[in-house]
């Protein structure tokens, strides 16, 4: 008999433990994810700590804080939009490419994304038929596509060249000699930067 009350009362102590192990738990639970939020600072705070470094010409730590934004906000285009941004005015337009096409993931309609892949585009493409024109290597199917795509550009810009050339000087007062040597230099560098022009391979 007294084998059966011990085992009762033992019963009922386990029975009271596991419950209050039950109701801790459910406790705790809510309250770290709560804390866990509280931990997390805004998206506004993280771009406002990225915008001050850049402002203070720290570039990369505020590539590396937007990119920590970019990880605790994944659906938000700010911080790509922003890296994208930083890139093309430095002239890394790969790089720039690359972030815009994060932006646009998120959002194909941005303008400013769009308008960094196409400036950031053509600017590489003109690198590489500069490059290509100096060695004399414009040629077969290569040169036959360059001429599709510098006449889309054309007509999507609504110009006849893509880079005109440089305005002719206007007249003015006859200038002293010195002036007159320093005119004639500029325009031959003027007529040499012209004819360097890599697009006047595809007209």
């Amino acid at each position: 008999m007294t084998t059966v009350k011990t085992l009762s009362r033992t019963g009922q102590l386990l029975g009271a433990i596991v419950c209050a192990a039950t109701l801790s738990a459910c406790a705790t639970a809510p309250q770290s994810s709560t804390t866990a939020q509280l931990a997390k600072p805004s998206l506004q705070a993280m771009l406002s700590q990225a915008g001050t470094a850049s402002g203070a010409g720290q570039k990369e730590q505020a590539v590396t804080l937007w990119k920590q934004a970019a990880v605790a906000y994944p659906a938000d285009k700010a911080p790509w939009l922003n890296i994208a941004q930083t890139r093309y005015e430095a002239g890394q337009y790969g790089d720039a490419i690359i972030n815009a096409q994060e932006v646009l993931v998120r959002d194909p309609n941005d303008t400013l994304a769009n308008s960094i892949i196409a400036i950031s585009g053509l600017r590489l493409s003109t690198r590489s038929l500069s490059d290509l024109s100096r060695q004399n290597n414009l040629s077969g199917s290569i040169r036959t596509e360059s001429q599709d795509l510098a006449k889309l550009l054309r007509e999507s810009l609504g110009e006849t060249v893509l880079v005109p050339p440089a305005a002719a000087p206007s007249p003015a007062a006859a200038p002293a000699r010195g002036k007159v040597a320093a005119k004639k230099a500029g325009g031959k560098a003027k007529a040499e930067e012209a004819s360097a022009n890599p697009f006047d391979a595809l007209k």
